[in-house]
Parts: structure tokens; sequence; C-alpha cells
């Protein structure tokens, strides 16, 4: 296990920087409730400077020394972070279960992935530079035209906890491939390994400016990114209230977003499955990294002429899963992220008991476990299509139940949702998957 979360500050034009006000906000572990180290806490009065640093470098020597470089240059430079990564694969590893409640397993995984991305857009900004100034057939000789591929120029990317670091990877790697410079601002409920990758950036020499790393509280250090008249783009994953904030935000001065948001997405499971791989698959689908997974099929369609077996071994696997400390050797589920999402989804489980669902199986704390936010990896039957708990994303390892008689009952229930990010259908039949995967979210 990490002995000691390192001591950072904000990561602002290259260098480490106290915030402004010296605020600071406690890292709790999940797993035992304990604090175990400190961030530094971003106000909007950073995040200026963060801004600032962020331009300069976009404009410094009129764009020769970033934006205008050439693809292969920044390419250096993402994999030499990718390199770094895979080095410190392990601490990093241990920082984010640490941080996050994930198994050390998943967030070991993670690592590779968070590699692989900065390799794939170093791979990306390589393979730019041949398509750059590509010709474009006019019908009149007297004119020439060409495509020149810009950067857009300062953007800012606010991520979420479920996956501290290669949600980072997705947004900043694609931004910096493209000559784009950034202010990153991670979650505040993890954002240990974000401060790593600060330092991981420092140690290649990565031009100063070009990344600029703020922690904190949503409300001060990302607040205000979308509403800054010198962030050309916000790019945001997480909840659908904060991301209707931001839309609001930015169109007040006309720049563009990108938006991952919530997610209530359905898994469909027909009669001709092999019934023992199906369940697995429906397990995965709903409790990996312990269900907090914006694409989570947490809405479970069964046909009726499979429903009681289906459901039966999907109880019985579901019972198997190894619940503890993200460190102990086997762990498949470990703790939620903190207080609030714990109670939050207790509370979720104890509505859909109130408007007459069955729980299966879990919800409620191990017996085992005394300390930290752990919620048992929870079914719930017994529902229909008004109930909160079928209609609004829940965010933790809690999977709910209908059946259906006919694939157009099925597609109907499926699509019946205010959420449209994923979904998934299971069935031996090549010709009704498809079929089905077209029409639904």
């Amino acid at each position: 296990m990490a002995s000691k979360v390192p001591v950072r500050q904000l990561f602002i034009n290259g260098e480490w920087r106290a915030p402004l006000r010296e605020k600071r906000l406690p890292v709790i572990n999940p797993a035992t409730e304990e604090t175990i180290g400190e961030i530094p806490a971003a106000t909007a009065e950073d995040v200026e400077v963060a801004v600032k640093a962020a331009r300069v470098a976009f404009t410094r020597n009129r764009g020769k020394d970033w934006p205008r470089t050439s693809g292969a240059f920044r390419a250096k430079y993402l994999r030499a972070i990718a390199s770094k990564v895979i080095e410190r694969k392990s601490e990093l590893a241990e920082l984010e279960a640490l941080d996050s409640g994930k198994p050390l397993d998943e967030t070991s995984w993670d690592m590779d992935d968070v590699a692989g991305c900065f390799e794939f857009y170093a791979d990306l900004a390589d393979a730019l530079d041949g398509e750059q100034h590509a010709s474009v057939s006019l019908p009149m000789e007297t004119f020439k035209s060409h495509v020149l591929k810009e950067p857009l120029g300062v953007v800012g990317l606010i991520t979420p906890w479920n996956y501290p670091l290669l949600m980072a990877a997705w947004k900043v790697a694609p931004a910096l491939a493209a000559g784009c410079t950034a202010i990153l601002k991670p979650s505040e409920l993890a954002s240990l390994t974000c401060l790593e990758l600060a330092s991981i950036c420092k140690e290649i020499g990565l031009p100063p400016g070009v990344l600029n790393i703020v922690t904190g509280l949503g409300p001060e250090a990302g607040a205000p990114l979308p509403s800054h008249p010198d962030v050309d783009k916000v790019a945001f994953t997480g909840s659908t209230v904060t991301g209707r904030a931001i839309m609001t935000a930015a169109a007040q001065v006309i720049k563009p977003v990108s938006l991952e948001l919530g997610g209530k997405s359905p898994i469909l499971v027909f009669e001709d499955v092999d019934i023992e791989k199906a369940a697995e698959w429906a397990m995965f689908g709903c409790f990996w990294t312990n269900g907090q997974i914006c694409s989570a099929t947490s809405r479970l369609l069964v046909q009726e002429s499979i429903a009681d077996e289906f459901i039966g071994k999907l109880v019985n696997w579901t019972k198997s899963i190894q619940i503890s400390d993200p460190f102990e050797k086997g762990c498949r589920l470990g703790p939620v992220v903190s207080e609030s999402q714990y109670k939050k989804i207790l509370n979720c489980i104890s509505l859909a008991k109130e408007e007459g669902a069955t729980i299966l199986c879990g919800g409620q704390r191990p017996k085992h476990l005394k300390k930290g936010y752990f919620i048992e990896p929870t079914i719930v039957g017994n529902v229909n299509p008004s109930m909160q708990i079928w209609r609004e994303e829940v965010f933790g390892p809690v999977l709910s139940v209908m059946t259906f008689k006919t694939e157009e009952e099925a597609i109907d229930l499926a699509n019946d949702s205010h959420y449209a990010l994923a979904g998934a259908v299971l069935s031996n039949d090549a010709d009704l998957r498809n079929r089905v995967s077209e029409v639904i979210p």
C-alpha cells in the first residue's frame, strides 16, 4: 500500500503554486473514513492565474512554442508522459485506490489505459502532420484551396472521480495532441493521481503553461472556466445538473462545450441466451467500478420465459462478489467514493422499498465491514417504470429489474427514459441483436 500521500500544490505555468487564499481540502480514504492527506483548494483567483498561463503558452513566440509546432514535436511529450505512467504504475494505482475506493486490480488496469490513451493520441498527432495543407478540388483553376487544421486555443477540462486519471487522460491527451493549452480541474473527491500527472509533466519538461492543474471545489475552481472569456472551449464529464449549468454559462460568451453526462442504461436479455454467461455480463455491466459508471447498464430487462431462472443465477453471482478493502487480494467491489454518495445510494434503495419494490439481495452495509462507505451490490425487483429507482441514475452498485414478453415491449421499456448514453442487447440471434440495438439508446 502507498505509505504516504504526496503533499502537492496547484500546478500553474510549469510550477507548483500554493493557492492564493492558502486553502486546502482533506483527502478521505473511503475504505476507512480516515483523513490521509490534503489537496490544494483553488478559487477563482487561482483559476485566473492558470488561464493567463495557458493563454501565454498558446500565444508565446506567435505560437511557435506549442500550437504551431509539428504534431511529431507534441507527440514526443505525450509518449514521454505515457512512459512515466507505466514507470510509476504501481504507485499511481495505489494512490487511486486509496483516493477513490476502487479495487487495486482495477486501478492498475486503468493505469495501462492511461498510458495507452497518451500513446494513441501521440500517434494521431504524428499523423496530423501528413494531413496538413491537403488540397481541395475546386471547379475553377483560378482559385487554390487547402485544409489547415489548427488548435482551438485554451481549453478547460473538468473531470469526474470514478476514473480519476483515465478521464483526465481522455481530455488532456487529445487537447495537447491538437496543440491546445489546457486547464484541468479534477473532482475534489479524487484528485491525487491528477496532481501526480502534474509532477510527470514537470519531470518530462512539458513547456510551461501548456497544462495547468487546479484542484478544489466545483463552485470555486470549476465554475469560473465556462464563463471565462479567455477559455475557448470546455469539456466536462459529470452530472446532468452540472452539465446544464456549464452549458448555460458557456452560452453567455458563445463558446463550444463537450458534455458527457448521466446515464440509466438498459440491458435487454432475450430467452435464447446462455443464462449463466448472460447473468455474469449483467452483473459486470452494473457493478464494475463499484457501480459508479455513467454507462452502467443499471436497468435490466429480462424476457419472462427465463426470468425466474435468470434472476436466480444473477442473485447467486452477485452474492459471490468479494466486497473488501480495495487492497485486499481478490477484492472486486470496494467502497463508494464518499459519505455523501453513500447516503444518497442508501436513500435511493430506501425510497424504492417505500414505493413497493423488493430487494432481492444486498441493499445495506456488509455485516463484516464496520467502517468505510461500503454498500452490498443490490438487485431490486418488483419494479415498475414510474419508480425513481428505475428512472433516475443512482451511480452506485444498484441494479433494477423488470420483465418483458415481446421484443416490442422490451424496446418500449428501454426507450422510456430521458437518458440515452448506452445500452446492451444479449441474444444468440444476430439479426435480433442488430435490429434491437439500432432502436434503443
